[in-house]
């Protein structure tokens, strides 16, 4: 399985966030300049974080991004799952476009959707607060002062 680059810069820019110094908002600016993400593909991503309650925008010169809720109460599993639109690991999980003729005897797709359920389960275990277990070398890596 394999996560899409979205939602991998959507955990980056929630750490990051989380990283900053207790007051002091993010910028998308300096966001893309760490992770080398572009500017206009970061905006999307934060303007859906925010859309789910997850980051909070400020406006004018001196705004910015924040958490907009407590890193202990972010759960990572949330984050992954509303950020991928969808989970269909074979052609079998999606109905739609099902023409497997093997489908109604295959035994792999069980075996496959138990293993999608067995690792959103794992995810679902952490928030973004156990992400920060290491949040000065984070800090380092990241250049947040």
């Amino acid at each position: 399985m394999r996560l899409k680059k979205y939602t991998d810069y959507a955990l980056r820019v929630m750490i990051y966030t989380a990283s900053k110094p207790e007051g002091e908002l993010a910028r998308k600016k300096e966001i893309s300049e760490v992770f080398h993400i572009s500017e206009n593909h970061l905006g999307k991503i934060v303007h859906q974080l925010n859309k789910l309650g997850l980051l909070e925008t400020i406006r004018g010169r001196s705004g910015g991004i924040k958490l907009a809720k407590n890193p202990a109460d972010i759960n990572i599993g949330y984050v992954v799952q509303a950020m991928e639109d969808d989970f269909h690991l074979l052609e079998c999980f999606d109905r739609e476009t099902n023409y497997c003729v093997i489908t109604p005897a295959c035994k792999l797709k069980h075996l496959l959707n138990d293993a999608l359920s067995a690792f959103l389960e794992v995810l679902n275990q952490y928030t973004l607060q156990d992400l920060l277990a290491n949040k000065d070398e984070l800090r380092e890596l990241m250049d947040i002062k």
